[in-house]
């Protein structure tokens, strides 16, 4: 299977096309003429989000993140291209625009794309002005009410411009596949696409060759490909690599296809393809098999956003979401709703992550007013088809959902558009099965639509996978959306009750608050995967915090339109074991105990609790060991056995009245609280393995910053995530510090982004500065193309300010 390609066309690779653009919001209509006046525009690089630059405000949907992501907004950019490339077909490549996006060049319309989410290429050889001065104007029109989270806005994916000869390999030219494999041998057959734009009738050879990850050569081959007229030829090749290294989730292993066009002795056209050699089978009693083991999907939906970077795309920023995800022991992602970015599916091939992806939120039937029902009947065809052939050339990809809680499952000819889709994956790619999220259960089954898929993906009914098997023997089942329990890291809100909303507008990191009906705790799903083997595992919502729906905030259900500005400041979801910033949760450890092998402990809440001296405070402890042992001030409370000692936790949920949950995954002892050191420490066949301390912090006095990388790329995009705690004097964080901390970067770096994952913040992401939420906040920063050092310094009134530097190549 085939990941992201890179194009070479007769020395000219693709160019970038990022740099160098002019914006402007709320520009007139006549800004796609050649001659319209921008001197007064903002110059800016792609990508860009222009709704993360803010600012909140109560007049914005709450929703969509309280941020600016409808309206009207343009981006021109001026370029030259040499007359000697006049013999060439030019064209644009737009990896996402958001969204409604309609394209001019020197004031001729080339071109449009509504939905924001697919990327898209655009002719633009007729309207080029070879030797002279050009101009591109782009105008976005994201309308409100057009998305359930927030989606961003601008041209917020990458863009390259393309310069071929009148021969080459096309868009999405490449489809690999690996039908047969064995440890000894793999065939991996090549389907390449040759196109002409002259009337010519010509034989012309495809050169393909295969390396392997230390760039040797593996195989070859030479094919002769007969071009009549105008066409776009199909050409198939079968090559074998002996002793294959298999791509797999321990294992990511990619090789290389490199397709040469040669004409006349001369290579015309080279395309590049990242792939790895792979199998994946469902079967319904055996579950999912990668390279025929079985693997248990441990998985996260996730939406688009990077946080306070906004959607702006950033390998490094998705490369380091996975990298997190992973650590908790995500083996799966489900890309939700929407087409994902290539850099997150490459970010996946490279980790070892297996992806589902989502094409639609929406079919004919809305859920919001401006959704992408608006556009259905004309597009979903050519977006679907192009997902699929942009994405089924990545390793990581193992399924097409083409659909999420779509409305139409209440409906009896639902299963007509169901089908519909089903068959315009299978026509696009017959080696991967289709996957809805139903959510109305059993409508779904009533209807037909899930007959008419090839996995039943069920969205927060966990009680069911057995009962939905037992009627249904030859389905495959799995919970593609699970838990959606809430919690805001570091906040902890006493005594634990039936109550899923707090006068602070946070929710408690106990993690056992009833929240909306279809939500349920962690604990819940674990059992329910256990229960029912022949699942082939979850995908829990979500990953990361994310901007918008903050639920359980904002006074409206999931299932509504209009606004959610109720409960304002609340401005981002609660869903997440991690935060905005990629800072854990309590229940990230939670997921970690049940989907990791390596010995972990974890301990909650935080130890200080001044003026509760004496008083119960409940303490929680997550563990893959056997046993716990809790020691308070170094008194022991007792060894805890996980499965066997039981925590009751409030839940309410599908089949589930409102009640204590028997959890089986969770150790607690009742403490009655005095100052000093909480340890806890983890036994394997009665030996310790592993232990962890928190101890209660006295007043803040420090800054201690913490950098995920001290060197990146001089490139101008490569970014470094730097974690700033408040510490006591001894190095202690203070879990309810909330100082402000001011930043000064000099170097060979700029401010991309702050934050603190505070739900409620309504302070921008972009200013230099930024207050700690729960003794912790987040800077980022972003090199520049010069190498050289970035030096940081962080201070805060009344604290030891404190530096670092971070290398810039």
């Amino acid at each position: 299977m085939t990941s992201c390609s890179k194009k070479v066309t007769n020395s000219i690779p693709d160019l970038n096309f990022n740099k160098d653009w002019l914006f402007k919001k709320e520009a007139p209509d006549t800004a796609n003429r050649i001659d319209f006046n921008d001197a007064d525009w903002r110059s800016l690089n792609l990508p860009h989000d222009w709704a993360i630059e803010g600012p909140f405000s109560n007049k914005y949907n709450a929703r969509t993140g309280g941020l600016p992501v409808h309206g009207i907004a343009w981006y021109r950019k001026y370029f030259t291209v040499d007359s000697k490339f006049s013999h060439k077909q030019i064209s644009i490549e737009f990896d996402g625009a958001m969204n409604n996006a309609k394209v001019w060049l020197n004031g001729e319309y080339v071109g449009e794309r509504p939905y924001g989410y697919i990327g898209f290429e655009l002719d633009l050889s007729n309207h080029i002005k070879f030797g002279e001065e050009n101009v591109i104007a782009v105008q976005l029109a994201p309308e409100d009410l057009a998305a359930r989270w927030y989606s961003g806005a601008g041209i917020y994916r990458n863009v390259r411009l393309k310069m071929n000869e009148s021969i080459y390999i096309p868009q999405y030219g490449t489809y690999i596949t690996t039908p047969n494999v064995n440890k000894n041998n793999a065939q991996v057959n090549i389907e390449t696409k040759i196109k002409t734009i002259e009337n010519l009738a010509s034989k012309v050879k495809l050169r393909t060759t295969i390396l392997n990850a230390e760039g040797n050569v593996v195989a070859n081959n030479i094919s002769e490909v007969s071009i009549n007229g105008t066409s776009e030829e199909k050409t198939s090749i079968v090559l074998n690599i002996e002793n294959p290294n298999l791509w797999d989730i321990n294992y990511p292993v990619l090789y290389t296809a490199i397709s040469k066009v040669e004409v006349n002795n001369e290579i015309v056209d080279e395309y590049e393809t990242k792939f790895g050699i792979r199998t994946i089978k469902f079967d319904k009693d055996k579950g999912f098999l990668l390279n025929g083991n079985a693997v248990e999907l441990n998985g996260v939906c996730m939406h688009n956003d990077q946080g306070s970077l906004g959607t702006a795309i950033n390998f490094r920023a998705k490369q380091r979401q996975m990298e997190i995800m992973k650590s908790m022991g995500v083996n799966a992602l489900r890309t939700s709703h929407n087409p994902p970015s290539p850099e997150i599916l490459k970010a996946c091939d490279e980790l070892g992550i297996v992806v589902i992806v989502e094409a639609f939120d929406e079919w004919k039937i809305g859920k919001v007013k401006n959704g992408y029902n608006k556009f259905f009947d004309d597009w979903h065809e050519r977006d679907l088809r192009d997902m699929i052939k942009r994405d089924r050339n990545h390793p990581s990809v193992i399924m097409w959902s083409i659909g999420n809680e779509i409305l139409e499952q209440g409906k009896k000819d639902g299963w007509k558009v169901a089908k519909m889709l089903n068959d315009i994956c299978h026509d696009e790619d017959n080696t991967r099965p289709t996957t809805v999220g139903f959510n109305y259960y059993p409508q779904p089954f009533d209807n037909k639509l899930a007959q008419y898929v090839d996995i039943v993906g069920m969205n927060y009914w966990p009680e069911n996978y057995n009962e939905i098997l037992e009627a249904n023997p030859n389905m495959i089942v799995y919970g593609s959306e699970t838990s959606s329990l809430t919690s805001s890291r570091g906040v902890y809100n006493l005594p634990i009750e039936f109550t899923e909303k707090h006068d602070t507008n946070h929710v408690s990191s106990y993690d056992v608050i009833v929240g909306p009906p279809w939500a349920y705790p962690p604990d819940v799903e674990f059992d329910a995967q256990a229960k029912a083997p022949k699942s082939l595992g979850e995908f829990m919502w979500t990953g990361f915090d994310y901007i918008g729906e903050p639920t359980p905030y904002g006074g409206r259900d999931n299932s509504t339109d209009g606004y959610w500005n109720d409960d304002w400041p609340s401005r981002s979801s609660y869903f997440a074991p991690v935060d905005l910033c990629g800072f854990p949760k309590d229940r990230y450890y939670l997921y970690q105990s049940q989907w990791t092998s390596e010995p972990m402990v974890h301990v909650l809440p935080h130890w200080n609790w001044e003026g509760k001296e004496g008083k119960i405070i409940p303490v929680y402890s997550y563990t893959n060991c056997e046993e716990v042992e809790l020691f308070v001030n170094g008194k022991s409370f007792g060894k805890k056995v996980k499965g066997k000692d039981i925590t009751e936790i409030p839940a309410e949920y599908h089949g589930f009245k409102k009640g204590l949950y028997k959890s089986k995954y969770r150790l607690s002892w009742n403490v009655p609280y005095q100052p000093g050191s909480l340890k806890v420490v983890g036994y394997i066949k009665g030996k310790k393995v592993v232990s962890k301390e928190i101890k209660t912090a006295g007043k803040p006095a420090n800054i201690s910053l913490s950098v995920d990388r001290t060197e990146i790329n001089a490139d101008g995009n490569d970014l470094s995530f730097v974690t700033v705690k408040i510490e006591d004097k001894d190095g202690n964080i203070c879990p309810m510090a909330d100082n402000l901390v001011n930043f000064n970067i000099e170097g060979e770096g700029v401010l991309a982004a702050v934050g603190n994952g505070d739900q409620t913040s309504l302070a921008s992401f972009q200013v230099p500065n930024r207050k700690a939420f729960s003794g912790m906040c987040l800077l980022v920063v972003k090199s520049t193309e010069t190498k050289g050092t970035i030096n940081i310094t962080a201070t805060s009134k009344g604290l030891q300010s404190v530096k670092c530097a971070i290398k810039t190549n």
